[in-house]
């Protein structure tokens, strides 16, 4: 389904608004209090503004580590959309109450009001996040986080600006009031329309234990390093993200002599450019969790943090300038550009992180996998502002040079992930491949089981046929390779994180082959996929070798379904033999390769002769 048809989704599109309207009502009602305890109610309350402004914020982040875990566990354990309409209950009488906390300027129910509205969003965001893969396909699972993140930012930006606009109205409180218990309404109404996903089977049953909720919550997180470490990578995209947006109002002032339309310019760019960088995800992914993305939302996050550094100008002036006269100097474009592709690549990076999440972690604990998350979030942006304060005021570095520092802490974050999670470089590696050197053009995948094990068989052209088939097809394959390829210094890394199984001759030597073949019976039983290559080395010729009856020893081990596959277009390209010796270079760069799959074969069926003939005839050639 595609972007379009999906957020017409009767499915999606009330959880669209409904999450949309939440985060639009929860910055309009925190920036507008932010602003007139800063402005109109300066000295309402009995301490100064700055304490004022550090305690609302800590106010609003403080529920998502004292209650995300609770939401996680109790998320699991009912029914997400009966909670999510349960919330958005809460979420009204929340606003009707902060409504007359404004009109009788009663500033500390306000405050009081802020922590529980932080409290209902640490319920919100678990089920949130959990309640997707139970609404759509996994198709549709990059494409919904995509709305998602994109509405989000969105609603972010809008709110905050209309917070700002309404505090400069006449009669502010009575406008502030009613419009956000007309949302938070609206959310509520928007809601009731979410279809009943119900319980799932499995979960624990729910109690109030916030202290030991935590401890299990972040232990599930932690016993799986890949869902842990996108746990981490998320959150430092926070960590990231808090660090320029609160840099963002002393930046405009101190460095770029900007007014405060200025500051709206720089949340726009950054905000904008994370809500496209969130809807390229689906058309760069082709409708797939497409982790090959990450690494390049890294690489931009690092350039243009470093772009950013080197387009900030010296300070120069006493007046500040407005947003059109700060357009018309040297730098305004290119800082605006810089910000923008930093949102760009932000929402390339984190939008198939959540999506691995929701898609990895079991079931019955996806919510409290979400809530972990959000716990780390939190810390992380906690740690954003002690970071800032260490290197601005303790180190006296300027703010660009805090953006630069920035710039290279996120290349050595990424590094570590990516060393720690190889399936990322090896994504990675895939996705440039099949995007930059070879186009592929695949049919009949269909035919490739959803799940279960299945055993692929495909002629063997070039020494990256097993990357272009793994980049095809959408589940894991588990590949069978020579051992001589798999030993290859640095390619060794990426083939053991791909769960490569190497091998040889009998001849050559017995254990490396007989612990193939069991390593082959393992991973079927396990219900995975295998792909071979049964001719058992790269073409010389071009021409399809014969194949070896090594398949039938599996078959017969393990009586799978069998996908003939080939591969076209691959011969003579750089990868492969050509004439007399390997890796010369013809054609050009997006080189069009077919990969075509024919219909499964019962084991019975599927003998090394068949499997030749299936194959030959799926590449055209004679009968």
């Amino acid at each position: 389904m595609s972007q379009r048809n999906l957020i017409a989704s009767s499915r999606f599109l009330p959880f669209f608004l409904t999450q949309a309207s939440g985060a639009f009502n929860d910055n309009v009602f925190k920036n507008a209090l932010m602003l007139i305890l800063a402005f109109t109610a300066a000295n309402a309350l009995p301490w100064d503004t700055d304490l004022t402004m550090n305690l609302a914020a800590g106010l609003f982040i403080l529920p998502f580590l004292l209650f995300s875990a609770t939401a996680g566990s109790l998320a699991d354990a009912v029914c997400k959309t009966k909670l999510i309409r349960a919330l958005k209950l809460l979420e009204i009488a929340l606003m009707l109450l902060a409504a007359l906390a404004f009109y009788f300027q009663q500033y500390l129910l306000l405050l009081g009001v802020l922590f529980l509205m932080g409290a209902q969003s640490a319920f919100f965001g678990p089920v949130k996040y959990a309640i997707l893969p139970q609404l759509l396909t996994d198709k549709e699972l990059l494409a919904g986080n995509a709305w998602v993140e994109m509405g989000t930012f969105v609603a972010i930006l809008l709110g905050t600006i209309t917070g700002g606009l309404l505090v400069g109205l006449a009669n502010a409180p009575l406008w502030i009031g009613a419009v956000v218990v007309v949302f938070s309404t609206l959310g509520y109404l928007c809601s009731r329309k979410i279809p009943a996903v119900g319980e799932v089977g499995g979960a624990e049953r729910f109690h109030f234990a916030p202290w030991q909720q935590t401890k299990a919550t972040v232990s599930i997180c932690y016993q799986n390093r890949t869902l842990y470490l996108s746990v981490m990578a998320i959150s430092w995209f926070w960590f990231l993200g808090a660090s320029y947006l609160t840099q963002f109002p002393n930046f405009t002032k101190t460095v770029l002599a900007g007014d405060n339309t200025v500051v709206t310019a720089l949340l726009v760019a950054f905000s904008v450019g994370v809500g496209i960088g969130s809807m390229l995800c689906e058309r760069l992914s082709a409708d797939r969790v497409e982790l090959g993305l990450v690494p390049i939302g890294a690489i931009g996050l690092t350039v243009f943090g470093v772009g950013l550094y080197f387009s900030s100008p010296a300070f120069s002036g006493t007046e500040l300038l407005n947003l059109a006269q700060f357009f018309s100097t040297a730098s305004g474009s290119w800082v605006l550009l810089n910000l923008t592709l930093i949102g760009v690549f932000g929402g390339l990076f984190i939008v198939p992180l959540y999506a691995l999440l929701q898609q990895r972690a079991e079931p019955a604990q996806r919510a409290r996998v979400i809530a972990a998350n959000n716990i780390f979030n939190a810390l992380f942006m906690v740690g954003s502002a002690i970071a800032g304060i260490v290197f601005l005021s303790l180190l006296d570095l300027a703010i660009p040079e805090y953006f630069l520092v920035l710039a290279i802490m996120n290349a050595v974050v990424a590094l570590y992930v990516f060393s720690q999670v190889p399936e990322f470089a090896l994504r990675f590696l895939i996705y440039l491949l099949s995007h930059t050197m070879y186009r592929v053009q695949s049919r009949g995948l269909e035919h490739i089981p959803a799940e279960g094990a299945a055993v692929l068989v495909a002629n063997h052209v070039s020494y990256v046929d097993a990357l272009l088939i793994g980049g095809a097809v959408r589940r894991p394959v588990r590949f069978v390779m020579e051992k001589a390829i798999y030993d290859l210094p640095v390619a060794n890394w990426l083939f053991k994180a791909a769960k490569t199984i190497p091998i040889c001759s009998k001849q050559k030597n017995e254990a490396v082959y007989e612990a193939a073949f069991a390593s082959i019976k393992r991973e079927l039983e396990q219900g995975n996929l295998v792909c071979i290559f049964p001719e058992g080395r790269l073409t010389k010729t071009g021409e399809i070798d014969g194949f070896r009856p090594g398949i039938e020893r599996i078959l017969a081990e393990t009586p799978v379904p069998v996908v003939p596959m080939a591969l076209q277009g691959l011969w003579g390209s750089f990868f492969s033999h050509h004439g007399s010796g390997a890796f010369k270079f013809k054609g050009r760069f997006w080189s069009k390769i077919k990969l075509h799959a024919s219909d499964a074969l019962p084991a019975s069926a599927a003998n090394a002769a068949e499997l030749e003939r299936q194959v030959r005839l799926l590449r055209g050639d004679a009968a």
